[in-house]
């Protein structure tokens, strides 16, 4: 009689009665042991990389490091430069350290950060820059689209599902991470009161909010969208990840000018009203001027730090066409160098750019729309024209005459 073959581990040669699970290779087996020991390995070696990732990011992302990063692409705006650079560099430390005062274990509390500045004045560019040089996982998502769970719209846990897609569903990484929300005052509550009936993409959102910003397991829809009961869900704690809203809060500025004569009584009123910059009052806003706004005093608790974006002035915007790394005039020369042309600029074109940004109140996203005006009707000749210049110089002339026939010469806003 044949002798019964017994089957072993080919690993740590425990045969099928000792080990729980058997499984089978193409020449050889692997118990279940020998499994759970080999993924603990790869574990802590994965673990311990990333913690090496994130001490040499340390070196490299000092908050001096960081705002010169951000000089190269954005011009200005030193203050929220300041602060995000500090707010990132912590947030750095507070996921690498732990401080250890003697007996007790310090934690470090994250300090969400609010952005308040006009349109065009680079608070979405602000985040883009700085999410090119992190090393965790960064996303933004847009508050516009948020309503309160129940409603049509996606619920504020969907905030959650872009950054697991940036961490490549990485749970422990995408704790780790830095999300960016813009466009929080669209979800601002209608008035200064508690509304009687349903705000669901205003003050329901703000609501929704608080734990988030604050720290706590939230069940994320892997795929986003809605959530269903017999959905899969995974839990993500926001405990240590960053969160930085911006918002261009129109209009706030007549609520802080309101505070502000309000504030000085008596003589003292017209000392410090001569102090006061009447051109840039989003430097004097504070939490109370939010509130007035229309968020809800909780939410406010919950992003402590609050910073201003300053109005972008003529020299601003004209360094900002010529100067940062992706400036709007090196692109349209690399679009022409691609077609075999050199393109030049009249520094008056410049100059004329600049004017009509200015009149039409849209910062520095006005001066795309502008150029674009301007260069439209070359860039549609040049590739299929057989004799194309090997330079072509945009002169005062031609830029009037393009701005005429695009009718933007009689826009303005009021």
């Amino acid at each position: 009689m044949a002798k019964e073959t017994v089957l072993r581990c080919s690993l740590c040669n425990r045969d099928k009665k000792e080990a729980k699970i058997l499984i089978a290779g193409i020449n050889g087996h692997v118990c279940d042991n020998c499994i759970t020991q080999a993924y603990n390995l790869i574990k802590e070696e994965t673990t311990g990389d990333q913690k090496q990732q994130i001490q040499h990011s340390l070196t490299l992302l000092k908050p001096n490091a960081i705002k010169a990063k951000l000089d190269e692409y954005v011009i200005g705006q030193d203050d929220a430069k300041k602060v995000l650079s500090v707010a990132v560099y912590n947030h750095f430390k507070r996921i690498s350290h732990v401080v250890k005062d003697d007996k007790d274990e310090i934690e470090i509390d994250k300090s969400n950060v609010i952005l308040v500045g006009e349109t065009g004045t680079g608070k979405t560019l602000l985040a883009r820059t700085i999410a090119r040089m992190l090393n965790v996982p960064f996303c933004i998502a847009d508050a516009t689209v948020l309503t309160e769970a129940g409603y049509v719209g996606e619920d504020v846990e969907s905030i959650l599902t872009r950054l697991l897609q940036a961490a490549d569903y990485d749970v422990t990484a995408a704790e780790k991470g830095i999300v960016f929300i813009d466009e929080l005052d669209k979800i601002a509550r209608k008035s200064d009161n508690p509304s009687i009936t349903r705000d669901v993409s205003g003050e329901g959102v703000q609501q929704a909010m608080l734990k988030l910003l604050e720290g706590t397991v939230v069940n994320v829809p892997p795929q986003g969208g809605r959530k269903h009961p017999d959905a899969k869900m995974i839990q993500v704690n926001t405990k240590n990840i960053l969160f930085i809203c911006g918002g261009a809060f129109d209009g706030i500025e007549k609520k802080i000018a309101s505070r502000l004569n309000t504030q000085a009584v008596g003589y003292s009123a017209s000392v410090t009203n001569e102090k006061i910059d009447r051109a840039n009052l989003l430097q004097y806003i504070s939490p109370q001027d939010l509130k007035a706004f229309g968020l809800i005093p909780e939410l406010i608790g919950r992003l402590p730090v609050l910073t201003y974006l300053k109005p972008l002035d003529k020299s601003a915007l004209r360094r900002i066409l010529t100067e940062p790394k992706n400036a709007l005039i090196k692109q349209y020369v690399h679009l022409f160098k691609m077609e075999g042309t050199k393109l030049e600029f009249e520094e008056e074109v410049l100059d004329l750019v600049v004017n009509k940004a200015i009149e039409f109140k849209l910062g520095a996203r006005g001066l795309r729309g502008i150029c674009e005006a301007i260069m439209t009707d070359i860039m549609y000749s040049l590739p299929s024209d057989e004799k194309q210049p090997k330079l072509f110089t945009v002169s005062l002339e031609y830029a009037l005459d393009k701005l005429k026939s695009a009718k933007l010469n009689h826009l303005s806003v009021a």
